[in-house]
Formats: structure tokens, sequence, C-alpha cells
């Protein structure tokens, strides 16, 4: 985490200037139990929308202090969690940098989500080998629930299961797959609470929502390349197993992730609207409300090009009622 060699105008959070007051105005009108945010925050791309510091590197610690500023964020997203566990001492630093119980959607890592390791270097010998600890609890525990219980409980507002595409003889059945997931999720804490982020639209059945229900661990509804639309995904009769859900708006059905970065870098402004993926999510958002829940929807700059953007125009959206 690289710092500034010398003192800026704004070092100071309270020196910064406020808000706009529109985005205050429109950030009041979206209901108390509907929390837009980012997958994850790090972006100079946002210079002059959300960041008003000049800052030279990721500096995440501080950024989030005038992440948490932004009228129209409620959570975050912790995705670099899904490569590696952050240390009791990262998650001490972000919580000193965000409001007290601002939640954060934390991704899970992959060394227990992915069934097969990839060609990553991080893997050394093990890169492309079945993952010895796919869904192993205990080390879910001690890696990823320790250092969050020490240092960041009153954060943690879910942690998400991302379970990256499995092909070929990596890909259960739905029925083994819900017995594998059963085992795994009835190992876990209950002062926690959970998501599951499928990758592979055959596990969307009915077997897998019985499990999802049975441990209270909700669902996420994503917009990923191989994934049916969110609007698809909430005509399944199981989608809203827990008390609270979660939504990720990440890629346009159908397009590459790497494709995504190179259109839509450097993420200042949205380049391509994506008008069904807008009205999926408000459909989501009302249907949450509906049934009196809480949604932790995190947009990802690849959906449109700007997250921020993307947020605003839902804010607006549910504030006309549509």
């Amino acid at each position: 985490m690289s710092g500034r060699s010398q003192p800026g105008l704004f070092d100071d959070v309270a020196a910064l200037p406020p808000p706009s007051s529109d985005l205050v105005a429109l950030g009041s009108r979206v209901p108390s139990n509907i929390k837009f945010g980012t997958s994850t925050w790090t972006y100079d791309g946002w210079t002059g929308e959300v960041y008003r510091r000049d800052y030279r590197g990721a500096q995440p610690a501080n950024r989030l202090e005038e992440y948490a500023r932004y009228p129209l964020f409620r959570t975050v997203g912790i995705d670099s969690a899904f490569y590696d566990p952050p240390s009791e001492e990262v998650l001490a630093a972000y919580a000193r940098s965000l409001p007290a119980e601002f939640p954060c959607v934390s991704k899970v890592w992959d060394r227990i989500t992915a069934r097969r390791l990839n060609q990553d270097g991080r893997w050394g010998n093990l890169a492309g080998q079945r993952n010895p600890d796919f869904l192993n609890a205990d080390l879910f525990k001690e890696a990823v629930l320790g250092p969050y219980a020490r240092a960041f409980r009153d954060h943690a507002a879910c942690f998400v299961f991302e379970f990256q595409s499995m092909r070929g003889k990596d890909l259960p059945a739905p029925g083994a797959w819900a017995e594998e997931l059963d085992r795994f999720l009835g190992q876990l804490p209950r002062d926690f609470r959970y998501a599951v982020e499928l990758r592979n639209p055959e596990l969307l059945d009915p077997l897998h929502g019985a499990v999802l229900g049975r441990h209270g661990v909700a669902h996420v509804f994503n917009s990923w390349t191989e994934m049916p639309p969110i609007g698809a995904q909430l005509e399944l009769p199981w989608v809203f197993p827990a008390n609270f859900t979660v939504a990720g708006a990440l890629l346009r059905p159908g397009r590459a992730y790497a494709d995504a970065v190179k259109l839509f870098e450097p993420y200042d402004r949205i380049r391509e609207p994506l008008p069904e993926l807008r009205q999926d999510l408000v459909r989501l958002i009302v249907e949450a409300t509906s049934r009196h829940l809480e949604a932790l929807v995190l947009v990802n700059n690849r959906a449109e090009g700007n997250a921020p953007g993307t947020i605003r125009a839902l804010a607006t959206a549910l504030a006309a009622g549509r």
C-alpha cells in the first residue's frame, strides 16, 4: 500500500468538500433496506466524482474514507479477498477508515472455492490440478473468518462463495453438487452471513436452492458471461432463501471479462448503458423490498463502464418509481 510523501489539502477527511446537494437528496430517496456499492473501489477514473484527493497508487484504506462519504454508497465489495484473504492488519486499517458498522461484502479466497486451481503463478506446482482444499471448512474458518472476527466483525456484512465455471469432469451433477455444498455449509459458524455465487447455469437447480434455504444462505443474482440474465434468475422459485439478498452487476451476459476491460478502461464514464440489466436490478430491488429483505447490490465497472454512474442511474430510476 503506497503512500504520499507530502501532506495534501484534503488529508483530513473533514476538510473534503461536501457531496453535492443533488446526490445527497437522491441518496435520501433510496429505501433504507437497499445498499448500493461497488465491486472494489481503487479506481483513478473516479477522481472528481467519488475522489477529491490525489492518490498515488491503490491506497485502499485511505480511499475508503472518501468512498464511504459518497451519498449513494452504503456497502462495498472486497473482491481482492478472492485472490488472497486479507490479513488482520489490513482489515484493521479498513475498519479505521470506515464509519461504524458500514457493511462490506467479502469474496472468499479461491483456495476454498476453486475445484481446480488455475494456471496462476500463486499455485506453484498445484497450478492446473484438482484443489485439495476445495470446500475446506476448517481452512475457511482459520484463514478467512479468523481475521474478520478479530478485526472486522462489525463490518462483515456477508461472505460470498464465488464458484467459477466448472467444466467437463469437474462439473458435478446437481444432486452431487447439492450434497457437497450441504456438507460444507453445515460446518460454518452461524454468527456470520453467507451467499453463493454460481457461474454454471446447470447448477441453478431446485436441489441447490433447497440447500441454500436449509442453511439461510443467500443466492447471488449475478450478471455474468455464461449466466442467464438476472431477470431470468428472478423467475426461479427458490432464489430468495435467506433474510437478505445479494446482487452483482458484473458483465453483460455473453461478454468476456477481458473484452469489457478493453472497452471500458479507465472507467471514468458510462460507455454502454444496459437498459435490461437496469430494469432487472430495479425489479429485484422492488421484490426484495416487498419481502422486507435487505438487498446488497454491487455494481462493477465492467458492466457499463462506470459503476458510480450505473448506481446513480438505478437510484434515479427507483426515485422515479420505475
